[in-house]
């Protein structure tokens, strides 16, 4: 029958997951399957692959068919590098020994080479949270000197209604002191203007009263005797 190296996929929605299956071609993706030889998940960085190395390999050598995902995997694990290097001791261009070497040495390589991206990841990664950490407290700095603003000119504006407040009564006590300081100024002047014209009355009462008395009877018949 034909034998297909494929994923299943498993997971939740928004997650997924996959097994490396040894299966028939023919079955349903998510159906039966022979044999399970690893697993892939790509939700991490770097995505985590673990590879059931040497039943990935019987599996290539008798024949199987991967998908193209899942030989892009066996490849990065080694698996078609191992089966060409067993091919070569067949043929007879090297022993076992120089097999083993080789691949101990691309094996070698091939960790260093991850390695090194994981390393540039980590940095890149510490990178860019210290970025976005230097962006959030920068943007804090902004809010906090934006907050600090407004409440010192919400103070100044409370200050400044506090003194226009102060100012409009102290004018409001001045101008009630120079009313009450003209009112009685006026009174003063109302109550010599009183005096003023009650002595020119007494005055003019006095004149009348000479006058009459000068124009009496008596003075008349004085006058009259006076003349006898």
């Amino acid at each position: 029958m034909p034998v297909k190296i494929r994923l299943q996929r498993h997971g939740r929605k928004g997650y997924a997951f996959y097994h490396v299956v040894i299966a028939d071609s023919r079955a349903p993706r998510d159906g039966r399957f022979i044999e399970r030889v690893g697993s892939y998940n790509p939700n991490t960085d770097p995505a985590t692959v673990q590879i059931n190395f040497d039943r990935a390999l019987y599996w290539v050598q008798t024949g199987a068919q991967p998908t193209d995902t899942v030989r892009n995997l066996l490849s990065a694990a080694g698996v078609y590098m191992k089966k060409h290097l067993l091919g070569g001791v067949v043929k007879g261009a090297f022993d076992e020994a120089e097999a083993e070497r080789r691949f101990a040495a691309w094996k070698s390589a091939k960790d260093a080479a991850v390695e090194k991206v994981k390393q540039n990841l980590s940095i890149a990664v510490a990178a860019d949270l210290k970025k976005r950490v230097d962006a959030e407290k920068a943007t804090n700095k902004a809010k906090t000197e934006a907050i600090a603003k407004k409440k010192a000119d919400e103070l100044a504006a409370t200050i400044e209604a506090a003194n226009k407040v102060a100012a409009e009564e102290a004018a409001a006590a001045a101008a009630e002191e120079a009313a009450e300081k003209e009112a009685k100024i006026t009174e003063a002047e109302e109550i010599a203007v009183e005096a003023a014209e009650t002595e020119t009355e007494t005055k003019e009462v006095a004149e009348v009263a000479e006058e009459t008395t000068a124009d009496s009877p008596a003075e008349e018949i004085k006058e009259e005797k006076d003349d006898v």
